[in-house]
């Protein structure tokens, strides 16, 4: 903590508490078996749940205990693998066919858990396209080892993919922090939700990059918002940054124009749902608003998203579905398994789990490929060029 009274402090029952637990691992999986984090118990409780089935990974993912872009597609397509896995032990099917369009089946099923995530329908587009090819091939063990390898080759990929991004960022914050005169210095990144290793299946997107940036021994401090009303900041994104030893500080979200004024921000760095093909980004409620407290504070502004986030069939951000959340999430509190409501019953509510921050406001788009070309003389980035 920074020695600045006033300014940073520890709260003394976090100071009190033990945080020395393994590195986290958002889902633990071998072929046949798969066990995710369940992230409603954390900081509370590291607890993994099976996820043995298609089913199950829809459940996870629509209760939300398992959440982040990456891997809601991740956990998706490896709990049909599990499912199929175990389909080919039984010899199930008769026919290539039969296999097939059992495994299309369930990948439309599993598309209708969450809609505004581009990474689940691009994942099950890929794999659809999987088991097509496969499926000429007239043999059952094909099409579903076909299945099987390609979800698993999705897993290596999006740590792989994280890295990247995570050096990609790291090196467009320090370009502009150079431009804007501060050479050397370390850098104070904020961040909103949760984009870690909890949000995908290693490293981190926008969290990535702050791991990058400490790496190299350039970070003063990541802020982390609260992220309400789900508390993903709070609960985990600081989580992260403690296991990690990672310098963070944790902030209300109505704090960050504040910290902006008072203190300094070298950057702004956020994930992505789901990236219009003009580079309007959604991402994490909240995300909108900081994106025009930076604008205002002249802070670099940095969408982190591998290209599977990226969707260059929908025109802009006002073409993006925005997922309505249930009046509970907002109206009460989830602590150590229990619910305590903090709002008055009978209140009315409106609880959208996303925004759009729009690409005028947007300094950069940063992929495993590097940053997403903007149109020349344009607000608009290139989704579809990259």
């Amino acid at each position: 903590v920074l020695a600045q009274p006033g300014y940073f402090g520890l709260c003394p029952l976090c100071a009190r508490a033990s945080f020395a637990m393994p590195v986290l691992e958002s889902l633990r999986y071998s072929r046949g078996s798969l066990q995710v984090l369940d992230q409603l118990r954390v900081p509370h409780a590291k607890e993994y749940v099976e996820v043995p089935d298609a089913d199950a990974a829809w459940t996870v993912v629509k209760k939300m205990q398992v959440r982040g872009a990456p891997l809601i597609a991740i956990v998706s397509a490896l709990g049909l693998a599990v499912e199929a896995d175990r389909k080919l032990q039984a010899s199930s099917f008769e026919t290539a066919a039969s296999a097939a369009a059992w495994l299309t089946e369930r990948m439309n099923y599993l598309r209708t858990s969450r809609p505004t995530a581009v990474n689940l329908f691009n994942a099950m587009d890929a794999l659809t396209r999987v088991v097509e090819g496969a499926s000429a091939a007239s043999d059952v063990v094909v099409v579903l080892k076909a299945y099987i390898e390609a979800a698993e080759a999705m897993l290596e990929e999006d740590v792989r993919s994280n890295k990247a991004i995570g050096e990609h960022g790291a090196d467009a914050i320090l370009e502009a922090a150079r431009k804007a005169g501060r050479g050397d210095a370390a850098m104070r990144i904020l961040t909103i939700c949760n984009t870690g290793s909890l949000a995908t299946a290693g490293w981190g997107t926008a969290l990535g990059i702050i791991r990058s940036l400490n790496a190299r021994g350039r970070l003063e401090r990541a802020f982390a918002c609260e992220t309400r009303p789900y508390n993903q900041g709070a609960r985990l994104t600081a989580f992260e940054l403690v296991e990690d030893g990672i310098p963070g500080t944790l902030i209300c979200d109505s704090m960050a124009a504040s910290l902006m004024q008072r203190h300094g921000i070298d950057a702004v760095v956020v994930g992505a749902d789901r990236v219009a093909a003009n580079g309007d980004s959604a991402n994490k409620i909240g995300t909108y608003s900081l994106s025009v407290l930076a604008k205002h504070h002249g802070v670099p502004f940095f969408v982190a998203a591998p290209t599977t986030t990226l969707d260059a069939n929908t025109a802009s951000g006002a073409d993006i579905t925005i997922e309505e959340r249930p009046a509970e999430e907002l109206c009460c509190i989830d602590i150590g398994g229990s619910r305590h409501r903090i709002a008055a019953e009978g209140i009315a509510t409106w609880n959208p789990a996303f925004d759009v921050a729009p690409c005028a406001l947007i300094t950069g788009i940063v992929t495993e490929r590097g940053l997403v070309p903007r149109d020349a003389g344009a607000d608009a980035f290139d989704v579809r060029g990259l």
